[in-house]
């Protein structure tokens, strides 16, 4: 009973065979999915996505990368949705210092403003951090009384131990499948199980047994067999842990 921590199903990769995708998620074991939002004007068709089968949960945010399509009345429309739709998480929303000219302190104005609201509505924060995890660390310690998940993590154990230390865990996902990341590998190996989440980030980052491919939701379970052969865990331990993890985190309902 698997939970994908991090999917974007609504994704238009998907709009061919949605329904299919869904089907074999659920046959390999993933019973329950979270799908972050990216920018105010999908925000209608993830709600209308999660309505397609049981386990499909919603978050809405306003993603750094797409700050081009960002707008001030966006954070009040966000906030009107959070009240209305009562998703389970806001996001995808953080930093981006990776990408060239995605302004600096636009982002810091999304990343607060977002952060703020999911500690007016008790809500968890999934977090993109990228190129700026201290930079992410630092706002979520000026907002305070947050929790959340810090995505498709790219840092350092100290890093790692700071977001536990502020409520916050760590989505793993393809980027562990390669031989050559062995920072995160280590990570992976060592971290207490407490602090982990399984995501694919569909239909980005593939794993290394479909490098170059659109991924989706089913491809979880080669994650989480990297991982437990990491740990020299039994997968079904590694399945519980980081499924109690994430129904903890985010409210989830029992899988059916």
């Amino acid at each position: 009973m698997l939970v994908d921590s991090h999917s974007h199903l609504d994704a238009d990769a998907f709009d061919v065979d949605r329904d299919a995708v869904i089907a074999r998620a659920r046959a390999a074991g993933v019973r329950r999915q979270v799908l972050p939002a990216v920018d105010a004007a999908g925000w209608p068709k993830l709600r209308d996505v999660c309505t397609r089968g049981p386990g499909l949960f919603p978050a809405y945010g306003l993603h750094p990368m797409y700050l081009a399509s960002h707008r001030e009345g966006h954070l009040s429309d966000l906030r009107d949705w959070i009240d209305r739709e009562q998703p389970v998480a806001v996001g995808e929303c953080g930093l981006d210092y990776f990408v060239e000219g995605l302004d600096h302190e636009a982002q810091s104005h999304f990343f607060e403003g977002q952060l703020r609201l999911a500690r007016e509505f008790d809500l968890p924060v999934i977090v993109h951090a990228r190129r700026a995890v201290d930079a992410v660390i630092a706002a979520i310690r000026r907002v305070g009384g947050l929790r959340g998940v810090v995505h498709s993590f790219p840092g350092s154990m100290e890093q790692a131990r700071q977001l536990s230390q502020a409520g916050f865990l760590l989505g793993l996902g393809g980027p562990v499948t390669y031989d050559r990341a062995s920072r995160l590998r280590t990570l992976a190996a060592t971290m207490p199980i407490d602090w982990l989440l399984l995501e694919t980030d569909s239909p980005d980052q593939p794993d290394s047994g479909i490098r170059g491919q659109r991924n989706e939701p089913a491809r979880l379970l080669h994650i989480l067999e990297t991982i437990a052969a990491l740990r020299n865990a039994d997968p079904g331990d590694i399945a519980n842990a980081t499924s109690a993890n994430a129904q903890r985190l985010f409210g989830l309902p029992a899988a059916n």
